[in-house]
């Protein structure tokens, strides 16, 4: 289903839908939302345009495999757990927070960086098996 109207749509669509999933992550700590509905958001930009455009277009896009997403999130996330371990003598997963907040963000702390990291692992899970999926098919 690759017409005009689908492709078009989908090039404008990709970069509102990430906007989007990125609003979702950072609204995560107040409000409804976080990393892993971000991740999903941003995972079905890609393969919306995936569909549009075809995969090899998706693909030149990423410029990076999104299996490589997966253990830099994991990664980002337990360092987020240890953090208060190696700032401060508190326990494993612990919020900490940075003394001021940033204009856009709000309050940036450790709880932040677990959600980009859940973030990052829902996206690179997601795509990597719908990639497969297609692949195969």
């Amino acid at each position: 289903m690759k017409t005009v109207i689908l492709k078009t749509a989908s090039n404008y669509l990709l970069p509102l839908l990430l906007l989007f999933s990125f609003f979702i992550l950072l609204r995560g700590h107040y409000l409804p939302g976080g990393g892993f509905v971000g991740g999903l958001i941003a995972a079905i930009a890609f393969v919306l345009h995936a569909f549009a455009n075809g995969l090899e277009n998706t693909k030149q896009l990423l410029r990076i495999h999104p299996g490589f997403l997966m253990p830099v999130g994991l990664a980002l996330a337990l360092f987020s757990g240890f953090s208060p371990i190696i700032f401060s003598d508190l326990p494993f997963m612990t919020g900490i927070w940075f003394p001021e907040p940033l204009s856009v963000v709000g309050m940036v702390g450790s709880a932040l960086f677990f959600d980009i990291g859940v973030y990052l692992v829902v996206v690179g899970v997601s795509l990597t098996i719908i990639f497969t999926i297609t692949e195969s098919a």
